[in-house]
């Protein structure tokens, strides 16, 4: 099958992937975007913090990315990517879940992660409605609202979000769930008005497709119409890890900050390597790998230029 020889290929196509294709193909490269169509914030009925883009739909943003890249040359595919191979001396062949095999001298992966939440009836179906995870996105929709904190297996993110969720509510309720508290986080709660809530929650109430109420295991119900939960954040990092990149003791894929990974010609963006990075903060990473893989292919440039060079007599 004949290949697609790319300057780059750039796997993922939300805000990191998008921008960093961008830049890329401002910059004159040739650059195509490999994306599975499976955004991490589809749920989400709009978006916030992206600076002009606020109160856009996850899905306008996208469009609106697709088509600025598109007037630059830059090119889009729909698929999923199964495999990377190194070749030697240097550069990539990329396959495709279509049979596509794509050709570059660097990638840039920005494929994200997803959200595993905890083991609750009707969590997953109100997520990114009325279930949310991120107060700097979703806080200000539901101030002043009586907020639910549930508990789950990522502890660290829950007790921190308990606490921060408290900025945008004085009505803020903490179900430790199957988190046992320590007597200090107890008091860090309880000392900023937060109440907590002891005992196993069973399901979410939901009337006329609104969220109602927590409800327990014994029966009780809590009235809520906010629910914020810590997902266990997993990151969608297959072909880079099968690459060989290194990882660190959380077992997430380890970059520099240009986000250049330990296999030379990979850079990562964005959620994939970055679990706390928002919309806007993923889009600047992307832009930062970008440019760190155009000037690596500069330096691919000269060296093969002054390889190929004739050198003139004295």
């Amino acid at each position: 099958m004949e290949r697609d020889v790319h300057d780059a290929i750039v796997i993922g196509g939300g805000a990191a992937g998008l921008s960093a294709a961008t830049v890329l193909a401002r910059a004159r490269r040739r650059v195509t975007v490999v994306d599975a169509g499976q955004p991490r914030n589809a749920p989400a009925g709009h978006l916030h913090g992206f600076l002009s883009r606020d109160g856009m739909t996850p899905a306008q943003l996208l469009e609106a990315g697709r088509a600025e890249l598109a007037g630059y040359g830059g090119g889009f595919t729909s698929g999923r990517v199964t495999a990377i191979e190194r070749l030697e001396p240097g550069g990539f062949v990329v396959h495709c879940d279509d049979g596509r095999i794509l050709t570059a001298r660097g990638i840039i992966v920005a494929t994200g992660l997803r959200d595993e939440l905890p083991q609750i009836e009707g969590l997953r179906e109100r997520w990114g409605r009325d279930v949310l995870h991120c107060p700097y996105c979703h806080g200000y929709e539901v101030r002043d609202a009586p907020i639910a904190v549930l508990g789950g297996d990522n502890r660290p993110f829950t007790l921190h979000q308990a606490a921060l969720v408290r900025q945008w509510s004085a009505d803020v309720v903490f179900f430790p769930n199957r988190i046992v508290l320590t007597v200090e986080e107890r008091k860090r709660l309880t000392v900023i008005g937060i109440r907590i809530i002891e005992g196993d929650v069973a399901r979410l109430v939901v009337r006329e497709d609104r969220l109602h109420a927590v409800e327990m295991a014994d029966g009780r119900t809590e009235q809520r119409t906010a629910v914020f939960v810590g997902p266990r954040f997993i990151p969608h990092d297959d072909v880079l890890t099968a690459l060989g990149c290194d990882t660190g003791g959380d077992g997430w894929v380890v970059t520099d900050p240009s986000g250049h990974t330990s296999v030379a010609g990979v850079w990562a963006a964005g959620n994939v390597v970055d679990s706390p990075a928002q919309l806007i903060s993923a889009a600047g990473a992307g832009s930062k790998a970008a440019i760190a893989l155009n000037h690596f292919l500069l330096e691919l440039d000269i060296q093969s230029a002054l390889s190929t060079a004739t050198i003139g007599s004295k």
